[in-house]
């Protein structure tokens, strides 16, 4: 508390979510005020108008004395739908769901969408769908998964990539649940034979979270993931990616070319998405036109034409970009090479002068060259176009709260490459676990590369059509670094663990 302004820091630190939660939620919205605990436990009341609210009922609520500070609306407002029947566990969210006006919900719950939407508008479902979310959001959870099994709904969170069960709730509420996520994304409420597809946004702590959101009907019911996509933990710069000091500026050379393909390649939430826009947000300038294609198009950057694909129309990656290089374009970029006939396109597209970037599932660069050909692409085009793949991973860090030294067998150091030098030298660390982590022992995520640099003697190989391990040691001659190896430099470094690196990478 700071006296010479009247002003509370670490505003949503010294909210509690039990003292909140005396009050009424209507309340505390119609007088616009939070209670926050202070430096030596006194309760503040912040408000936007101290004049216009009934101190001695809050003094009654609370038992206590308080004191009144004067704050922002907007703030006040955030904070109360943040942590308004915020759930600290599954037993909270049920008690809160067991009000005489959810119990009716049992009799009610039927098939046909009339009911639904009218469960499904009222207060303890809207409340249950934000505690979901918002608790998801405090947590850093990527993606929310409601699974509905014989005999409970199921809610889970990726959380730094790995799914954790949070809680369960009574199969009963899946019906109103499922129908007020559908209100919220504009789907149809009545179909639950075919998957269906959705996008949403809410605004938490003056930041725009859009949701993406999938159902999927299910042997048991209708499933469905949210994709929470938070624009400033999503649009990194490509200085923040993880990339070595080598790796960054082979890169930075790369996206800077006149023309080419550039490929990323790896598994679905492997980070390709990012990387991509975090290049193009690099190579942005007002000189130059950039155009995309994406299915889906995750977020709008400023400056740059985005496509969003749509195959019902016949609107294609391979169409798209037949249309898009009318538009006279400097750089492409392509979510996806699916096929031979996008594949083709993008081939032609960099050899009449645009620089294009386009990803493959592949596990790492050497075996994107062999895709390529596999799908029906000659050799010669490929070597006379691609000037660069990149695979990459995602891996979990090491959390910075409860990280202590560890002493990795010598036997699998040495295993992995590392000499004497390198393990003296090393910092080898490991999160024990703790209530930041969820005792996982890892808080956040960063990225690993394998970055191939096509050069005359790579060309040479892809037009012998050489396997993918012989270009993979012409690269590593020419000083590439393997995903395992990148992040065996973050383990000496004290960024991850040895088990994080096995986890995520494999050598060929």
């Amino acid at each position: 508390m700071d006296k010479k302004t009247n002003y509370i820091e670490n505003f949503e630190e010294r909210i509690d979510p039990e003292i909140l939660n005396l009050f009424p939620y209507n309340f505390l919205k119609n007088n616009c005020f939070i209670p926050l605990i202070g430096d030596n436990g006194e309760i503040f009341i912040v408000c936007e108008n101290p004049l216009n609210i009934d101190i001695g009922e809050i003094k009654t609520i609370l038992k206590r004395d308080i004191k009144v500070i004067k704050g922002e609306k907007e703030r006040i407002l955030e904070c109360i739908e943040k942590f308004y029947y915020h759930p600290s566990s599954s037993k909270k969210v049920i008690e809160d769901l067991s009000s005489e006006e959810i119990l009716h919900i049992e009799e009610d719950i039927d098939t046909e969408a009339s009911n639904l939407l009218d469960l499904a508008n009222k207060a303890p479902v809207i409340r249950i769908v934000n505690q979901i979310i918002y608790k998801a959001i405090s947590m850093r959870a990527s993606d929310i998964h409601l699974q509905l099994t014989e005999n409970f709904l199921k809610v889970r969170y990726r959380i730094d990539g790995v799914l954790h069960d949070i809680f369960v709730l009574p199969k009963k509420f899946h019906p109103p649940i499922i129908t007020r996520i559908k209100i919220m994304s504009n789907l149809d409420i009545a179909e639950k034979r075919i998957p269906q597809d959705g996008r949403t946004s809410i605004r938490v702590d003056g930041k725009k979270i859009d949701i993406r959101i999938s159902i999927l009907p299910t042997f048991f019911g209708e499933s469905v993931v949210l994709r929470l996509l938070d624009r400033e933990t999503f649009l990194l710069g490509l200085e923040e990616l993880g990339f070595s000091e080598e790796n960054y500026e082979k890169f930075n050379k790369l996206i800077h070319s006149d023309h080419g393909i550039i490929l990323l390649t790896g598994p679905t939430g492997s980070g390709k998405t990012t990387t991509l826009y975090a290049a193009l947000s690099k190579i942005n300038n007002p000189g130059i036109n950039i155009i995309t294609l994406e299915d889906p198009v995750e977020y709008n950057l400023e400056g740059i034409n985005q496509i969003q694909i749509n195959p019902k129309v016949g609107l294609t990656f391979a169409n798209g970009l037949r249309s898009i290089l009318r538009h006279d374009p400097n750089v492409i970029m392509v979510g996806e090479i699916r096929d031979l006939e996008t594949a083709e396109m993008a081939i032609q597209a960099s050899l009449t002068g645009h620089l294009v970037f386009s990803t493959l599932h592949t596990n790492d660069a050497s075996s994107a060259i062999v895709r390529l050909i596999d799908m029906g692409i000659e050799p010669y085009l490929i070597a006379s176009s691609l000037i660069g793949v990149m695979a990459q991973r995602l891996i979990r860090l090491n959390c910075p709260y409860c990280s202590i030294e560890e002493k990795p067998p010598l036997e699998l150091l040495l295993q992995l490459g590392l000499n004497e030098k390198d393990i003296s030298e090393g910092r080898f660390l490991k999160g024990v676990g703790c209530k930041k982590c969820l005792n996982d022992g890892y808080y956040g995520r960063t990225g690993i590369f394998e970055l191939l640099v096509i050069d005359d003697e790579i060309r040479e190989l892809i037009l012998k059509r050489a396997s993918s391990s012989d270009i993979k040691k012409a690269g590593l001659r020419k000083g590439m670094k393997t995903l395992r190896m990148d992040g065996i430099e973050k383990v000496k470094r004290g960024l991850t663990t040895i088990s994080e690196i096995l986890r995520v990478t494999q050598e060929i």
